[in-house]
């Protein structure tokens, strides 16, 4: 029988199974509740935006920005993907 695991989660079924597997248990949570909405499709590929091969370098920067890379400033745009992508 399947434990419950609270209303914190909303597919206990899928939960055991993923930690059997080896996921966290915030990793567990997170794909089980999205299993379990109507709304949300966890198996679909994610956005839709191009390589980052066909972005500026201005747009390469922004996204660095966001995401606080050190030394972005000096990066060339071959290290800014490389960087994005690490």
């Amino acid at each position: 029988m399947t434990k419950d695991h609270g209303p914190s989660v909303k597919d206990d079924d899928t939960y055991e199974e993923l930690r059997k597997q080896g996921y966290s248990k915030g990793k567990s949570a997170a794909i089980a509740n999205a299993t379990a909405s109507d709304d949300q499709h966890p198996s679909r590929k994610g956005g839709k935006q191009p390589p980052y091969e066909d972005w500026t370098k201005d747009e390469l920067m922004d996204r660095a920005q966001e995401l606080d890379i050190d030394g972005r400033s000096d990066m060339t745009k071959d290290e800014l993907i490389e960087a994005l992508r690490s």
